[in-house]
């Protein structure tokens, strides 16, 4: 079985509006409803756990009805941090549960299509990430505004979601981060920390993540073409 946590938990200080980033309108539904949508139709996907802020727990269940996901198999609260949100998805997730993918509310644009590459890659090796290489140069900085070096652009990738795992590889990552007390700003970086090898599986559809008004803007560009 495979279970699809949608992640849309974040504060979204960065839109500037005072609004759950997840529950504005992109177009003719919710950003969050996007998701829910690709996932519904996605093949490879049994069920699905979203997680929200805990003020939004009705609202949510109340999209998930309006836009007909069947799928849902839960409405959980996030946490403090995006992992924390993760965590609390996971301890939601069905026995019988054998592949998560873990994916962003904020990315609205993701096909059924990656979805299931994702899956597929994920069964075969343990762990699959969506990215993009990066052809931008790209400067590191130590300290203040003074470059430090120009990384070698050819081995750097820029990691979005959705992201898949083997459900038992994931639960062990997190619990490794617990223990550890550690801060991770993807799953894949969890995965990483245990020494388990990671592949990417290399998308050219826009999948850009909603952070400021003007991504809303980008977002409905692309779904609404």
């Amino acid at each position: 079985m495979v279970t699809a946590i949608i992640v849309a938990a974040g504060k979204s200080e960065r839109m500037g509006t005072g609004a759950d980033k997840a529950f504005l309108n992109l177009g003719p539904r919710p950003v969050v409803a996007w998701s829910l949508l690709a996932f519904e139709r996605c093949p490879d996907v049994d069920q699905i756990v979203l997680v929200v802020r805990r003020e939004q727990l009705v609202a949510a269940k109340a999209v998930a009805k309006m836009f007909g996901i069947s799928k849902l198999l839960a409405v959980v609260a996030g946490g403090a941090k995006r992992q924390d949100s993760v965590m609390n998805g996971l301890k939601a997730l069905d026995v019988d549960a054998r592949t998560v993918v873990i994916h962003d509310g904020a990315r609205p644009c993701v096909t059924s299509e990656t979805i299931s590459e994702t899956v597929k890659l994920a069964r075969r090796v343990g762990a699959a990430v969506v990215g993009r290489h990066i052809w931008d140069t790209v400067k590191y900085v130590e300290k203040g505004s003074t470059v430090t070096r120009t990384e070698d652009r050819s081995k750097l990738w820029a990691v979005q979601t959705p992201q898949a795992f083997d459900v038992r590889l994931l639960k062990k990552a997190y619990e490794n981060v617990v223990a550890n007390k550690l801060d991770v700003t993807d799953d894949a970086s969890a995965v990483e920390l245990l020494g388990e090898p990671v592949k990417i599986f290399e998308t050219e559809k826009p999948n850009l993540k909603i952070t400021t008004v003007e991504d809303l803007r980008l977002a409905a560009a692309i779904v609404l073409k």
